[in-house]
């Protein structure tokens, strides 16, 4: 692996994980706010076992993953596994929570 491509990909591992990061804080502001979980799965575990201790394991678990496509960043698909990742937080969450919180900010 060249060094150029050793770059990219500790870079898309630090953007994922930062991702997750935003996801779990944002999401808890949002829920603070009045807005809604739209994962289902995350919702009811936030019903179960309370919305900290929820978001902590998913976004724990992802962070997980991330750190296992790393480990087998010598595989050819370890590079669009983190791009499409990244790319799929960016849309479904970074972005409609950019958004939300700006019309909450431009109202108030």
């Amino acid at each position: 692996m060249t060094l150029r491509a050793e770059r990219l990909l500790i870079a898309l591992v630090a953007l994922n994980l930062g991702l997750q990061a935003f996801d779990g804080v944002a999401t808890y502001w949002g829920l603070e706010a009045g807005f809604g979980e739209a994962n289902r799965l995350v919702a009811w575990a936030m019903g179960r076992f309370g919305t900290v201790e929820a978001l902590c394991f998913f976004k724990a678990y992802a962070s997980a993953c991330v750190i296992g496509v790393w480990m087998l960043r010598r595989s050819p698909l370890a590079m669009p596994a983190l791009a499409l990742t990244a790319t799929v937080y960016g849309t479904l969450s970074f972005a409609p929570w950019a958004a939300a919180f700006m019309r909450v900010h431009l109202i108030l």
